[in-house]
C-alpha cells in the first residue's frame, strides 16, 4: 500500500485498516511457524504498510493539534 493511499483515508479507516493488517502479520507468523520455508516477503511488507499507517496517524493528529481552535 502507497502512502499516497494511507493519507486519504480518515482515522476511523485508519485504524479497522491497522486492525486487519495486525491480524494479517498474527497469522503470517503463527502460520509461518511450522512451515520449513517463509515468504519473509510477505511479512516485510506488512510489517512496512503497519509503520506507514502509525506514521499517518501520527502526522494527523499532530495537524489537528497544531490547528487552531475554531469559535
Amino acid at each position: 500500500m502507497k502512502m499516497k493511499e494511507i493519507t486519504t483515508k480518515t482515522s476511523t479507516d485508519l485504524q479497522k485498516m491497522l486492525g486487519d493488517k495486525r491480524e494479517a502479520l498474527r497469522v503470517f507468523r503463527f502460520g509461518a511457524a511450522g512451515a520449513k520455508s517463509k515468504n519473509v516477503r510477505e511479512g516485510r511488507a506488512i510489517r512496512k504498510d503497519i509503520a506507514r499507517m502509525l506514521t499517518a496517524m501520527t502526522a494527523q493528529k499532530a495537524a489537528a493539534k497544531s490547528a487552531p481552535a475554531k469559535k
